[in-house]
């Protein structure tokens, strides 16, 4: 049973506010934590006294670090169900967020990762404050960029979205405007300020603008060509050639950093945004969950778990440890029809 400061859901006028509460887990959600959000949004959505919703993470570390990634690993080692319907109801939070009918304005601060994203980028604002730090690093323990990654990181603009999947690349707020993962820039002591405008009722575009401040020069626009030139093609194998035989410094950390992930997870992650970018949101979700049912029925993300938050080694043994070992045939299977177990939204 979920403690019941795990999430808030308060009304400030005509805010209604959400606040993740788990501060010294990073406000990693739960499975009760999603159940309980989508419930007061579908609450708020015929609420004509609620304008606006707002969500924010409590403490100055994170907004959100992601699922409760021990939970889930603990969940799929002992075999028990928490694991999968835990997946089945933050995919349907993340849905209810994108369909969402009112204005929904996620308040960014510190880490943005996982399901983080999942409950902030599908809505129509994301606020980031100066401290905000963005980053989708699945393929490290073995998943692959989830909660609408497959979405979401193909429209980002060129193939930013598939080197932010391959690589785990952490952005800080200027990165996070020019990738589109954040809207708009409010520094951490007008929050506040924003959340108060937000409460009387009127325009959160106008409230948002209002408060919002420019940023300095995006670092990452400086790779923005090569990335778009070295993440075009269509394999794994020819990403990473591309990179180790260019002959920038840039290009070979990357190569380095993807060469150490899952390479089952790389491919399905090169796979996943090469699809999502012909699917609506809601098929966007339905696959995801066809290739979740099977990371957890799999080996590596237990692996990559392990080596990253149990024994914190941070040596992964990756079966099979190559990305040539992995077939298309064995990715094929991860995007299989479920049948009645299908994701229904």
């Amino acid at each position: 049973m979920m403690a019941e400061s795990e999430i808030l859901f308060e009304r400030r006028g005509a805010l209604g506010l959400i606040t993740l509460n788990r501060p010294k887990a990073l406000n990693a959600l739960t499975r009760q934590m999603c159940l309980a959000m989508k419930a007061q949004l579908e609450a708020w959505a015929s609420d004509d006294a609620i304008r606006t919703v707002a969500i924010r993470g409590d403490g100055e570390r994170a907004f959100c670090a992601g699922g409760d990634i021990r939970a889930l690993y603990e969940s799929g080692k002992a075999g028990t169900p928490y694991a999968l319907d835990f997946w089945r109801d933050e995919y349907r939070l993340n849905a209810a967020i994108k369909h969402f009918p009112k204005p929904y304005v996620a308040l960014l601060r510190g880490i943005v990762m996982g399901g983080g994203v999942g409950v902030s980028v599908h809505g129509c604002y994301r606020v980031a404050d100066e401290t905000a730090i963005f980053a989708m690093p699945e393929t490290g323990i073995g998943l692959f960029p989830d909660v609408g990654g497959s979405y979401f990181l193909p429209r980002c603009p060129g193939r930013t979205g598939m080197y932010l999947a391959l690589t785990g690349a952490r952005l800080k707020t200027a990165d996070m405007l020019q990738a589109g993962v954040a809207t708009h820039h409010v520094a951490a002591a007008r929050t506040d300020g924003l959340i108060a405008l937000l409460a009387e009722g009127g325009s959160a575009q106008i409230a948002i603008d209002t408060l919002a401040a420019r940023t300095s020069e995006s670092p990452v626009t400086a790779y923005r060509a090569e990335m778009d030139r070295l993440f075009e093609v269509n394999s794994a194998e020819e990403i990473l050639a591309g990179l180790e035989a260019d002959f920038a410094d840039w290009s070979h950390r990357t190569a380095a950093i993807i060469r150490a992930k899952s390479p089952t997870a790389t491919k399905l992650a090169i796979r996943q945004i090469r699809e999502g970018a012909q699917l609506s949101f809601d098929d966007c979700m339905r696959m995801e969950f066809r290739i979740v049912s099977r990371v957890i029925a799999g080996r590596d993300f237990y692996e990559g778990v392990r080596a990253a938050i149990i024994d914190k080694d941070q040596s992964p043994n990756w079966k099979p440890a190559a990305l040539e070992d992995v077939s298309d045939a064995d990715i094929n299977s991860y995007f299989a029809p479920l049948g009645e177990k299908e994701l229904v939204l």
